[in-house]
């Protein structure tokens, strides 16, 4: 899957956050839903322009960014 069929950005959008084409559904939004515990059909329910396709775009997009990037283990603190 190309991710890149489904996710765009462009500044006068969301401030060019990454989101699904044709909408002002962004990325990190969509995860934040799936974090919360809502399912593919309750996303699809509450958002029906979205296509199976674009919501495996999301975790395609997720992974090639998070492979990308760099990162250092951060230390608990203690309270």
């Amino acid at each position: 899957m190309d991710w890149r069929d489904h996710i765009v950005s462009d500044r006068e959008i969301l401030a060019g956050k990454p989101v699904i084409r044709g909408t002002r559904l962004s990325v990190d939004f969509l995860l934040g839903l799936f974090a919360a515990g809502w399912t593919e059909l309750q996303v699809r329910d509450n958002y029906p322009q979205l296509t199976p396709d674009s919501l495996r775009a999301v975790f395609a997009f997720a992974a090639q960014t998070l492979g990308e990037e760099e990162f250092y283990p951060l230390r608990r603190r203690s309270m």
